[in-house]
């Protein structure tokens, strides 16, 4: 039997995967979904979201998508990860070695074939740079003008975009009608992302909507926690988690959501394997003694409230 269902639970709490069934809304995580729906649906174009490792940045993406498929009009594509690194594709006899842009440009030609894949335009095997940029520019105005659609592009891990994968967003994002965007974007990437856009004043005047995802408090972190289990269906009054051990797990993870689910998933084990019904301040305080020892413990970054774009 799994420990879920001998805590009288349907499912497991605390998975790491990005579930938006699982999806705590804190307050910051309410405004920038909000801010993003009504960008999105005015079709204003580029929205960034910063945040450190496991503020919720991907799982958030998936709410997004999630509130906003039950409307009419809206077609979605996101990239995991943006990394396009010409270097191990222009090795000798490669296909891009072969090409005109293998010296200059091959990170852009490479970025520029990524979306054309992303929003499956066909383009003929011998396709340059300018054939790339205008089958896009063709493909924006058929689905945006024509087709009336409001087509959204999500990037995760937008820290990792390159120079020219940020000027061919530039590019793509001067395509418009007198009334809106063609093209609706939302990067989110970790706080590194901030320092890359803030040096293109270009791209940066182009933001319509910016935002910084911090930690929980301590009070989100218990209703995080509270929530997760009841959606995973535990119905009892009585938590499994004491306030001692909600205050440790914040202080030890200092409120970031995914060191949460993986605090409280260690220290639900430790309950079954104690054959404890709830999880007190001494169990949550083994758990991370023995991580400590192990050599294990995750150091949290420092919450990264003054890193707010102007």
């Amino acid at each position: 039997m799994s420990y879920f269902k001998i805590l009288g639970l349907t499912q497991e709490p605390f998975s790491t995967s990005p579930d938006p069934v699982f999806f705590y809304e804190a307050r910051a995580h309410k405004t920038a979904l909000t801010n993003l729906i009504i960008e999105l649906r005015l079709r204003r174009g580029l929205n960034v979201i910063l945040g450190d490792v496991g503020t919720g940045k991907t799982t958030l993406s998936r709410k997004l998508i999630q509130a906003l498929s039950v409307r009419e009009g809206f077609l979605f594509h996101i990239i995991l990860d943006p990394t396009f690194d010409p270097a191990p594709t222009l090795a000798e006899g490669s296909t891009l070695a072969s090409c005109p842009y293998a010296k200059v440009g091959a990170g852009e030609f490479l970025f520029l074939s990524s979306m054309v894949r992303t929003f499956g335009i066909e383009v003929g095997p011998n396709a340059t740079v300018l054939d790339l940029k205008e089958a896009l520019k063709a493909f924006l105005f058929k689905t945006g003008v024509e087709e009336r659609k409001t087509l959204v592009l999500i990037i995760d891990e937008a820290q990792k975009l390159t120079e020219p994968a940020l000027e061919v967003l530039r590019i793509l994002l001067n395509y418009e009608t007198n009334e809106y965007k063609l093209l609706q974007l939302v990067l989110l990437g970790q706080l590194e992302l901030y320092s890359r856009i803030i040096t293109i004043p270009n791209l940066t005047d182009r933001i319509s909507f910016k935002y910084t995802l911090n930690p929980l408090d301590e009070d989100e972190t218990r209703e995080m926690i509270d929530f997760r289990l009841r959606q995973a269906g535990y119905q009892a009054r009585s938590g499994l988690f004491t306030a001692g051990a909600v205050k440790e797990i914040h202080h030890h993870t200092k409120g970031y959501p995914r060191q949460v689910a993986l605090l409280c998933h260690q220290a639900l084990k430790q309950a079954i394997m104690k054959t404890r019904s709830v999880v007190d301040d001494k169990m949550v305080k083994d758990v991370i003694h023995e991580e400590v020892r192990n050599g294990w413990s995750v150091q949290t970054p420092p919450k990264a409230a003054s890193t707010q774009m102007k």
